[in-house]
């Protein structure tokens, strides 16, 4: 009997110990498969590189979906994962770009600290507030701009600014909530992922030109005739969308310093092509100039009652740091820059050799629309402008 027992217990130790040993060796090639689950990088396919993560989220749910996707083979060594590092558990809705390299923990980590998907999106220097608005129009990843976030917008910088109104003979101008945007802008690339607003974007442009106009303002050159900062922006995009040239800014915003603090109508057209609005159709006309508007400075002394587009920190500090000389004329030379000029009579004769190298290539092909000025300034050196369509100019010039 005694021997029995003993050959009973020797055959239930002996299958213990092997299903110990079989234990051991699952949960040693379990614990092996999760380390190799942790350390191979997912098994994506060309249409597996990005996906969304909406707002709510769980990790079951995430892990549930990548084993269907067949990137992950086991979706529970991923919830393992998230329950050993609850901070995994965490998941940041957003856009994601994942790639191959990449394993399931470094997922979990991009996941959790919301390294989304980032897209550009460009305000170039020179463009208006209205060419900006519709490229965000044009951005679908994002939520749109509403009116009603606009007119919020709007009235915030009118308050930071004391854009109320301002007076003009006979007439009070009353700035609209696009002329209140205008210019505020900074020229710049700005990142947003899937689910921004157009709204974000436009306050980081916004906050980023404020930030830099002031600090270019506290560094300007001490006689200028800018009132407040706001004069600047107003010069900066004047400049801007008088030249592409670097070194030329300064020596038109001297240019136009001169002018003002001479008193004289700073005549430049791109103010009077702001001015006509959508309607402008490549050619200024004689009754263009003529038509009294808050923007036509060949009628209106000082500068325009806002900017007339989004100028580049380049132009702003060109308005602060004007060239230094007696020019007061500059006419475009037909590469690109411009003539400058000390006198009228000099400025004329520039603008005679732009019509002459002109006329040696195809009048038809050219479009000339910038030699306007006062009767007044033409007729003190004897001559009268006859104003014409591009393409048909003959006889620019006629001796009185």
């Amino acid at each position: 009997m005694k021997q029995l027992i003993s050959r009973i217990w020797a055959v239930k130790g002996r299958l213990l110990a092997s299903i110990f040993l079989l234990l051991f060796l699952g949960l040693n090639w379990l614990w092996m498969d999760f380390r190799n689950f942790m350390t191979t990088p997912l098994d994506l396919t060309q249409y597996q590189k990005t996906f969304i993560i909406k707002k709510g989220a769980s990790i079951h749910r995430l892990a549930r979906y990548l084993q269907q996707a067949k990137v992950i083979k086991h979706q529970n060594y991923l919830k393992l994962l998230a329950y050993w590092n609850p901070d995994y558990q965490k998941l940041k809705a957003g856009q994601y770009a994942i790639n191959d390299s990449l394993t399931p923990v470094e997922l979990l980590q991009q996941l959790t600290r919301g390294v989304v998907v980032q897209y550009p999106f460009t305000i170039i220097e020179g463009q208006t507030i209205y060419q900006v608005l519709e490229n965000l129009k044009n951005i679908q990843d994002i939520l749109p701009l509403e009116d009603h976030q606009l007119k919020q917008l709007a009235q915030t910088i009118r308050h930071d600014q004391g854009l109320l109104a301002q007076q003009l003979p006979g007439q009070t101008i009353i700035i609209n909530d696009y002329a209140a945007l205008e210019g505020w802008f900074l020229p710049e690339t700005y990142n947003y992922s899937q689910g921004d607003t157009a709204l974000s974007i436009l306050k980081r442009a916004y906050s980023s030109m404020r930030l830099h106009l002031n600090e270019e303002w506290q560094s300007r050159d001490l006689v200028l005739p800018y009132k407040t900062p706001y004069d600047t922006l107003i010069m900066a995009s004047i400049i801007e969308k008088e030249t592409g040239i670097a070194k030329e800014r300064a020596r038109i915003a001297g240019v136009f310093v001169r002018r003002l603090q001479k008193r004289m109508r700073l005549q430049t057209d791109p103010t009077v092509i702001y001015g006509i609005g959508p309607s402008f159709n490549g050619n200024i006309t004689k009754r263009d100039l003529k038509r009294l508007t808050p923007y036509n400075t060949y009628r209106v002394k000082g500068l325009p009652p806002t900017p007339i587009a989004m100028p580049s920190l380049a132009s702003i500090k060109a308005a602060l740091h004007p060239s230094d000389e007696k020019v007061l004329y500059f006419v475009a030379d037909g590469t690109g820059g411009h003539y400058f000029s000390e006198t009228l009579e000099e400025h004329l004769k520039a603008v005679r050799r732009m019509i002459t190298a002109s006329r040696k290539k195809t009048l038809t092909d050219t479009c000339i629309n910038i030699f306007t000025y006062t009767d007044v300034e033409i007729e003190a050196v004897g001559f009268q402008l006859i104003y014409f369509p591009c393409g048909q100019a003959k006889n620019i010039f006629t001796s009185q």
